[in-house]
């Protein structure tokens, strides 16, 4: 960081799969990094290679809580991600999403810093247009299985504009996309690490509807890259702006390229639809193409390769 100040940044849910790969990412650029997590689905596993480094803290802090700290930067990703994960608990992940942002926000207005929130794809629910612009409001159910989520992120996103709005604060939102790779759970019940982990063992590959449903799929180490674009940028751009994989893949067409990387004979059965699951999932990157100068590289046989090779040594 020759030339800049070193900034002090939170990462709430920094334990988790987002969250540790940007803690490495700030880590390495040599920001002062603070690690908040109450490890609900975080790990100290994900962040052991980083307890020795002198500009990493680690916290065990639940953000529904307030918390104090001097800090320049907060990246707010504080919530468990998968339905099988949000749904153990809905109560408790709407008070993450929405406590969570207030606590955040409170902090981020009297440290006077910048706050991103990592909102989600899900705000836009079973999406009536396709691929899914910044402009659309969405068509989420507000009483279904999976509103704990889906209603917890629009509502931290309605916080976030109030925020701005009433007291001025730097905020940054993004809308993340299904995101896979290195560090995701083996149990929690994304399709990524469900497919790969059942092909490793041999199990039969469960496809949910006719597989035909549709998912973009954005490698971890792009994700980050967005991330801290959006945060590196000029204040006057706050978003929200999508982040994700324009290449689109049905869950058949996925479960087909796991089983050619793995060489996994498992066989693919099909189970009922779940309630509220999206039919298509795309994002409309052109926002983050103009403003950010972003757009993923890795592609989805190179990501899975990578990913392949992480749960094999969990095996």
């Amino acid at each position: 960081m020759s030339g800049m100040l070193k900034r002090r940044v939170l990462v709430t849910g920094g334990a988790g799969f987002l969250g540790s790969h940007l803690c490495d990412r700030l880590v390495e650029r040599g920001d002062d990094v603070l690690c908040v997590d109450n490890f609900f689905t975080g790990s100290t596993r994900n962040v052991a290679h980083l307890l020795d480094r002198e500009n990493f803290e680690l916290i065990r802090h639940d953000v529904t809580f307030p918390f104090y700290a001097e800090v320049d930067e907060i990246y707010n990703l504080a919530c468990p991600a998968s339905p099988i994960q949000y749904q153990l608990d809905p109560v408790q992940t709407t008070k993450t999403n929405v406590l969570g942002a207030i606590n955040m926000l409170g902090l981020a207005k009297r440290c006077k810093a910048k706050i991103l929130q990592a909102s989600t794809s899900e705000v836009y629910g079973d999406p009536e247009v396709h691929p899914q612009q910044e402009s659309y409001w969405g068509r989420v159910n507000p009483i279904g299985i999976r509103s704990c989520y889906d209603e917890g992120k629009r509502c931290a996103e309605t916080l976030f504009f109030d925020y701005y709005r009433q007291h001025k604060l730097r905020i940054k939102v993004v809308r993340i996309f299904n995101t896979y790779g290195p560090r995701m759970r083996p149990d929690d019940g994304r399709v990524v690490s469900n497919f790969i982990m059942q092909a490793l063992r041999g199990e039969d590959i469960t496809l949910y509807g006719d597989g035909q449903q549709s998912r973009s799929f954005c490698f971890v180490d792009d994700l980050i890259d967005a991330l801290v674009g959006m945060m590196d940028i000029a204040d006057e751009f706050i978003g929200p702006v999508n982040i994700g994989n324009p290449d689109e893949f049905s869950m058949h067409e996925l479960a087909e390229e796991v089983l050619r990387l793995t060489g996994s004979r498992s066989n693919i059965i099909h189970l009922p639809l779940p309630a509220d699951d999206p039919r298509q999932r795309k994002p409309d990157l052109t926002l983050a193409r103009q403003m950010l100068d972003w757009h993923p590289i890795v592609p989805l046989s190179e990501g899975l390769k990578r990913t392949i090779a992480y749960f094999s040594q969990l095996t």
